[in-house]
């Protein structure tokens, strides 16, 4: 598995650490943090790993300042940093007597706590990245084929569901993946929630993957309040388990959906949670095209990060699942879980109204897209991700 695939965030993570005193590289649990680091720093004889979990390396640092500040002229990565937030004001300290690039690699699971203290003790000398789960260009480029396209969107991008034996294997280790995030990693971040009421929450919402938040009628199923709502929305997008999609803020003479779209940002967990047991069932499930949608609005976002995103949704029923801007250039995506897709009668006036300079129709075809309109093309994901990278560069 550490070998399989080249991760797209190696040459990243490289130049940042040669930029930067401080990277933070945050992602959910088992994505291939610590592996990602051994795989970009594997030739750094400097390189020094602390993991925190291990007792061993806890007590290197029961005296931090001597531990660290013996070792100036090496790169310290401290793998789930969250464990221990003290040492934040320290690493700003020995940053600031040696301002060298490449002191110190932080790796831990996103936390308030984390994101917080970080900001505050580490302004302007922290430089932050987010790794998620495998992406479909780094495990497509190694085994190209609609099987690798499928087994992707149907197990998640998590690599030991990925990489497991077997569709069987990789259903457990999601539901213990589940079991253990909800039982173990969230009350590590320092959040003293049931894990029963956080799975009965978890599992409710992947039934409005895709759909607007409607904290109200969430609350009103659960028996909450709507304010209980939004903390857990908070915690599971602070953990990257979900997407919270925030509307198109444009003033147009129409009446926007104010209301933020979400998803769960794994297929697998999705597929999980929704009690999905094969891939021939998810076609005859509801879920079947938002799955299709969160999964291409994870990959694009991830392709193209520095730009904004969003949807447009008017009270009138005209849409677009994903909007991207960048200073004055705004692009769109549709996603449609279907070989002949079409497009509702509205689709050319919202185009113009939005100025979209192009609108992508997002399909599960491997063959070659085409155009269907002026600046509306129909495309694979493999090849739009490949479109994207050779347009906006």
């Amino acid at each position: 598995m550490q070998t399989l695939y080249h991760r797209n965030m190696v040459d990243i993570l490289a130049q940042s650490v040669s930029n930067h005193p401080v990277t933070a590289v945050l992602g959910p649990r088992q994505c291939g943090k610590s592996t990602l680091v051994h795989q970009t720093l594997k030739d750094r004889d400097d390189l020094l790993f602390l993991d925190l979990e291990l007792p061993s390396d806890l007590r290197r640092l029961e005296e931090p300042e001597l531990f660290l500040g013996e070792r100036a002229d090496q790169l310290v990565c401290i793998d789930e940093i969250q464990r221990l937030p003290s040492l934040f004001p320290l690493m700003r300290a020995l940053v600031d007597q040696d301002r060298r690039p490449g002191r110190f690699l932080l790796l831990g699971s996103a936390s308030q706590d984390l994101i917080r203290k970080g900001k505050e003790t580490l302004a302007g000398r922290i430089h932050y990245l987010e790794l998620t789960p495998f992406l479909l260009e780094e495990v497509y480029l190694e085994t190209p084929g609609p099987a690798l396209f499928k087994k992707l969107w149907w197990r998640g991008g998590f690599p030991l569901a990925y990489l497991a034996r077997s569709d069987s294997l990789c259903r457990e280790w999601v539901d213990d993946f589940i079991q253990t995030f909800m039982s173990r990693d969230i009350p590590e971040l320092g959040f003293s929630i049931s894990a029963n009421r956080l799975f009965r929450f978890w599992r409710m919402i992947s039934h409005y993957h895709g759909q607007l938040l409607n904290a109200s009628k969430i609350g009103q199923s659960l028996g909450w309040s709507h304010s209980t709502v939004f903390k857990y929305i908070d915690l599971l997008e602070q953990t990257f388990m979900i997407r919270v999609l925030p509307p198109l803020e444009l003033n147009l003479k129409k009446r926007l959906v104010k209301a933020p779209k979400f998803y769960i940002r794994d297929t697998g967990i999705l597929h999980a949670l929704q009690e999905i047991h094969s891939y021939d069932d998810l076609f005859a499930h509801p879920l079947f095209g938002a799955s299709w949608e969160g999964l291409c609005i994870e990959q694009i976002t991830q392709k193209l990060p520095r730009w904004r995103a969003s949807f447009y949704r008017t009270s009138s029923g005209e849409e677009i699942d994903l909007i991207l801007e960048q200073g004055q250039r705004r692009i769109g995506f549709e996603c449609k879980a279907s070989l002949s897709p079409k497009l509702s009668k509205g689709f050319n006036a919202t185009k113009e109204s939005l100025n979209l300079e192009q609108v992508w129709v997002v399909c599960p075809m491997v063959e070659g897209g085409y155009t269907l309109r002026p600046n509306v093309r129909v495309i694979g994901l493999i090849e739009l991700l490949s479109e994207l990278e050779t347009t906006f560069p």
